[in-house]
């Protein structure tokens, strides 16, 4: 149901697809509700199958290709059904994930919507405004949706669904002072019974806003109206991911209790449409709040069948989340060796592969880790790279509100001056509560560094030292000696940037070792370790003096195989792929061997960026693996899935 928007996180096998970093800090924490069909449609028919891309998307893309496929075989098919069975079928890729097939969706649905002022091609861009993250696509999407909203009538149903897409747009870029004005504007135009669906999708956007902006009042008042409109529109999967929200915001008011029951009703909602991913997010946030309360005894199995879930499903970033909350339960409950195991591997990229205002608190409970175990040379190093992070992200939370605020009072000031000036008192003191309370927290964190640096002053060593390597730490995977993930991203992004130049084939794969889990539970993390050792040592022997093989994340490899076709590329991972055979195991994995499968995707010029590539590379994955493992295949758009939930947590 939540989508890591910005791909800051991904869908089933899926890699992180690299992007803005600002956009992915706001975006990528903020989650915000999937948009539905803003102008409904004139023909009884498509309004049907715009209902049930909420209901089974699968279903509704189906039977509207199914349509498309008959309306093509007409010599003359009429353009306006076209257009919409276009703008549905977009819509339906939209929830599946498939934010590349519904943009070409809505491109060509564009083709045959041609007036500017036809409400078709009106829903068409504020589809394409739900499935554009990158800077190049919002600025694009944004003209588009700006002459529009221009030709619009001032407070007509198709001026606010414009808007409602220019604040989403807005929003994605980091700007809450714009998006808050945008959202405002639209939901104040929305007051006729025609308006009910426009107002709520402002509603449930704007809630997310305030939430980032610290009204959460206002927020649950939004995120209220939005679920009361979806519990009438019989559409489950976005009830369940309302609940979810709503139980976001009670985290962040402390109301812990009223938050696990939001998240439980989340995961009935979720559980009764057999939709274990959204079960699993509900888990994970009901885990969280239990540990929060110290019903650790209870927090432990909803964090244990989260994980399950997420590993099998290969999330990577949540399934590291949950074992940072299972780690602090070990803590808590005397297991601080445990612990300390656990957070060194969420920690093994030094939190770039998950979302950033999350990783300064996993820096802090490892550090108190380590005072636990009276390592307290490693306790201040990760207690001064806690409060490093904390102190930018509060920064940095603090501009972004400030501006935020300012554009919502000169918005609220044209409409209804009295009640804005009302509501600010309330959210200033809001605002003043939440910025002492960060203020404390940043004064316990000086003195305990303060009086960490007086009782191990003397463990220190030079700056240069600590400074050079952290350096190579940030450039090199310590295991394998192989590129980290942030240097791996940055090759890919070069041998991109000289493909486009140099007008020169590019293949990229992704590399995952089979049944690795199998080999760590029975022979040990040692021999795991070992088996992806050898697996470099071979890649260095195999491939060719230009290729470039980084460590991607657990037994995950990327490699970027510059002026390779896929032909050179399939013999190249053909030989690795062979070569690994010979990899030994101990005595105690007989009747396991070590094997890899591989998915390719060759570098097009219908390919917009560097993340469309990985992830078509990571969909050839999937179908190596669901094939039988130890295989090649080659990358397949059309396999990808979702759900309501993973949606929203990507946005």
């Amino acid at each position: 149901m939540f989508k890591p928007t910005y791909a800051c996180r991904r869908a089933p096998g899926a890699v992180w697809l690299v992007f803005v970093p600002m956009l992915c800090m706001v975006s990528a924490f903020y989650s915000s509700p999937v948009a539905a069909a803003c102008l409904p449609s004139a023909d009884p028919g498509v309004r049907q199958l715009q209902a049930l891309v909420n209901q089974d998307a699968k279903l509704a893309l189906a039977k509207t290709q199914t349509l498309l496929e008959s309306e093509l075989k007409v010599q003359q098919p009429n353009a306006l059904r076209m257009a919409s069975l276009y703008d549905v079928e977009a819509q339906a890729y939209s929830m599946l994930e498939l934010t590349a097939s519904a943009r070409e969706s809505v491109a060509q649905g564009l083709k045959y919507a041609t007036d500017p002022k036809e409400p078709i091609r009106l829903d068409l861009l504020a589809t394409l405004a739900e499935n554009v993250y990158d800077e190049g696509q919002i600025t694009a999407a944004d003209t588009m949706i700006e002459a529009a909203h221009a030709l619009q009538p001032r407070g007509s149903l198709a001026d606010t669904c414009l808007l409602i897409g220019r604040g989403l747009l807005q929003y994605r870029q980091g700007r809450d002072d714009l998006a808050i004005g945008s959202l405002t504007q639209a939901y104040n135009a929305s007051t006729g019974p025609e308006f009910a669906e426009p107002r709520a999708l402002a509603a449930g956007t704007m809630s997310t806003v305030l939430r980032g902006m610290g009204d959460y009042t206002q927020a649950l008042a939004m995120n209220q109206e939005a679920l009361d409109f979806d519990s009438k529109q019989d559409a489950p999967m976005q009830v369940s991911v309302d609940h979810f929200l709503r139980g976001r915001i009670l985290t962040l008011m402390g109301k812990q209790s009223q938050a696990i029951d939001e998240f439980n009703e989340s995961r009935r909602q979720s559980a009764q449409s057999n939709d274990t991913e959204g079960v699993a997010f509900a888990d994970v946030r009901i885990c969280e709040a239990r540990i929060e309360l110290g019903q650790l005894t209870q927090a432990t199995p909803a964090c244990k069948s989260a994980l399950q879930t997420f590993t099998e499903s290969n999330f990577a970033d949540e399934t590291k989340e949950t074992e940072a909350l299972l780690a602090r339960i070990d803590l808590a409950e005397g297991r601080p060796e445990k612990a300390l195991t656990t957070l060194n591997v969420v920690l093994d990229h030094n939190g770039d592969d998950m979302q950033p205002r999350r990783v300064a608190s996993l820096y802090e409970w490892r550090a108190r880790t380590n005072a636990a175990l009276h390592n307290y040379r490693d306790a201040y190093n990760d207690l001064s790279e806690y409060v490093r992070r904390y102190t930018i992200s509060n920064d940095a939370d603090r501009t972004r509100q400030a501006a935020a605020l300012r554009a919502r009072f000169e918005t609220d000031r044209e409409i209804e001056r009295n009640a804005l000036l009302k509501r600010e008192l309330v959210v200033s003191q809001e605002q003043s509560q939440r910025q002492a309370q960060q203020l404390r927290w940043n004064a316990v964190a000086a003195v305990s560094g303060v009086a960490v640096i007086a009782l191990l002053g003397y463990f220190l060593i030079s700056n240069l030292r600590f400074r050079q390597e952290l350096v190579r730490l940030a450039r090199q995977d310590g295991l394998t000696g192989l590129p980290n993930r942030r240097r791996t991203v940055e090759l890919a992004t070069e041998a991109l940037q000289s493909s486009i130049l140099h007008d020169q084939p590019l293949t990229i794969a992704i590399i995952d070792m089979d049944h690795f889990k199998f080999i760590n539970d029975r022979c040990g993390h040692a021999t795991g370790d070992h088996v992806l050792k050898e697996v470099a040592r071979m890649s260095r022997e195999t491939l060719r003096p230009t290729d470039v093989l980084g460590r991607w994340g657990g037994e995950e490899f990327l490699l970027i195989m510059p002026n390779a076709d896929l032909k050179v590329a399939m013999a190249t991972l053909e030989r690795l792929r062979t070569r690994v055979f010979g990899v030994r195991l101990p005595s105690s994995g007989a009747g396991l061997r070590v094997s890899l499968s591989a998915g390719l995707a060759l570098y097009s010029k219908n390919v917009k960026s560097l993340d469309e590539l990985i992830a078509r590379a990571d969909s050839a994955l999937y179908v190596a693996k669901n094939e039988g493992r130890d295989l090649v295949r080659v990358s397949d758009e059309n396999f990808l899935t979702s759900t309501g939930i993973r949606r929203a947590t990507r946005q």
